[in-house]
């Protein structure tokens, strides 16, 4: 089973997301299961260290879900950065002692880093998706990106899965 993961934040709290699902070409309807975790104090975002803010959120997520039927972690972000340097993907991957293949998808460039990633077109935008991996070839890792059902540059199980996130009122 393939899991989908995104977190939003508002402030210190933070709302984390997980969707569950079969095939790379699965749509909405397809969804096996979804999973919400929320989190309260959550640490302040730090430029170059954003995967200590998200890591744990995504950790709590993932204490909900039985890893050993999980086949592919695909996260919203870089599982490489540049200069060989991991993020927040990359983390996760060790953190996982290495077992479950990590793909990132990022919607924006980062600096100086096209040797850990591939350029994915889809649809017709004029703008890619960024892709890194750990545990699966890079280039694997792109094709099942593009394998996603959907004609915009964000296959519709990642852009359903963004909106899930945000469907959230933290109390104040």
């Amino acid at each position: 089973m393939i899991l989908a993961i995104d977190v939003y934040y508002i402030n210190n709290q933070a709302k984390s997301v997980g969707i569950l699902f079969n095939h790379w070409t699965d749509n909405k309807s397809d969804i096996e299961k979804i999973i919400i975790d929320y989190q309260n104090n959550v640490a302040p975002y730090q430029s170059g260290q954003f995967y200590q803010r998200e890591l744990p959120c995504i950790m709590s997520l993932l204490n909900k879900i039985d890893l050993s039927k999980i086949t592919t972690i695909v996260i919203d972000g870089y599982v490489h950065l540049n200069n060989g340097k991991i993020g927040l993907g990359g983390y996760l991957y060790n953190t996982l002692d290495k077992k479950i293949p990590v793909i990132g998808v990022a919607k924006k460039p980062f600096y100086e880093n096209n040797e850990y990633l591939i350029e994915v077109a889809r649809g017709q935008s004029k703008h890619p998706l960024y892709v890194t991996a750990l545990g699966i070839s890079l280039e694997e890792a792109a094709e099942n990106i593009k394998l996603m059902a959907g004609k915009y540059r964000m296959p519709d199980l990642l852009n359903y899965l963004d909106q899930q996130t945000k469907l959230f009122k933290f109390e104040d």
